[in-house]
């Protein structure tokens, strides 16, 4: 077995050695010295790099409540040699930004700000003395804040939901439909509600349920800040009720008689509201004012009101006959 193996190092020495595989082998020294040397020339130049530096905001009390978050880094652009530039890069790295929650909300007004000035200082402290900083985004830090004054406001969807052609969108239920608002109380004051992320939601055929994001509002909080919405479509149906012809601006001691005294109205409505309407819930309407002076035997009728849950309510008829009696 001894014997063996030194027989294979022999033969891989000899193949090594051999005048061909020395010749690669001094242009690989060669290659690696010249490709040392470049890399030393490269690192010694002066370069520009940019780096994100993580920023935490520290000692906040708990009776303090942070309606809008800072940034969470800063990136910082540092000038120096390449040899420095590497140990930012490859060593422990540009070490996180901590600022003290208390140095900056003196004036208790709900606003903070940490300047330019003091993020620099902050990382210079923790660069070579050769780096510069040339650039900083952003430029400042700020936060807002309040001491736990809040209230609940309405959540409202906003963009556009439509049905396919022979549905409609019978309701759009929020939850929850009302969320908690964080803010300074001047801007609390002028929030009365909460709108969503803008929707486009088209053909919808079948229940839809999704997530929402609430629009941001700068120096409040919003808990939650997303809601859950349900789309409910519902079959539009034609349908029909008798509704009786009322007078109207009737001269006391006169009575106005219609024929037919009752008239259709058709309409459009989701298959589940039809239960609901009734004939009551409309009014159709003659007026004797267009009827005093005319010699026409026949009276126009007008549709008045109707409920708010239904479409295209037209009347069967626009005229009757009519007769007024003293």
């Amino acid at each position: 077995m001894k014997e063996q193996v030194r027989s294979i190092f022999r033969a891989l020495r000899n193949f090594l050695f051999s005048i061909v595989n020395r010749e690669f082998l001094i242009f690989l020294f060669f290659l690696a010295v010249a490709g040392t040397f470049w890399l030393l020339t490269a690192l010694n130049e002066t370069y520009e790099r940019e780096f994100e530096v993580p920023v935490k905001l520290t000692n906040v009390p708990r009776d303090v409540v942070i309606t809008t978050e800072m940034n969470d880094t800063v990136r910082v652009t540092v000038r120096d040699k390449g040899f420095t530039l590497a140990t930012y890069m490859y060593g422990d790295g540009l070490q996180p930004l901590l600022f003290n929650y208390k140095t900056y909300t003196a004036r208790d007004n709900g606003y903070a700000q940490i300047p330019s000035a003091d993020i620099q200082k902050q990382i210079y402290q923790h660069l070579y003395g050769s780096s510069r900083i040339t650039s900083l985004k952003p430029d400042r830090l700020e936060f807002y804040y309040n001491h736990g004054i809040s209230k609940k406001v309405p959540v409202r969807i906003v963009g556009q939901i439509e049905a396919v052609n022979n549905r409609y969108i019978a309701h759009t239920l929020i939850s929850p439909s009302n969320v908690v608002v964080y803010a300074s109380k001047n801007l609390m004051d002028s929030i009365r509600f909460v709108n969503s992320e803008s929707l486009r939601i088209l053909n919808v055929e079948d229940t839809v349920e999704l997530t929402v994001k609430l629009k941001a509002i700068k120096g409040a909080k919003i808990v939650p800040n997303e809601v859950k919405v349900t789309v409910c479509p519902d079959i539009l149906t034609e349908e029909s009720v008798e509704v009786p012809i009322e007078a109207v601006n009737m001269p006391e001691g006169k009575v106005l008689r219609t024929f037919p005294s009752r008239v259709k109205v058709r309409f459009v409505a989701g298959a589940r509201q039809y239960r609901s309407i009734r004939a009551d819930q409309f009014r159709v309407e003659a007026d004797y004012n267009e009827i005093a002076g005319s010699s026409s035997d026949k009276c126009n009728i007008y549709l008045r009101e109707k409920p708010a849950n239904v479409r295209s309510a037209q009347l069967d008829i626009s005229q009757v006959d009519y007769l007024v009696e003293q």
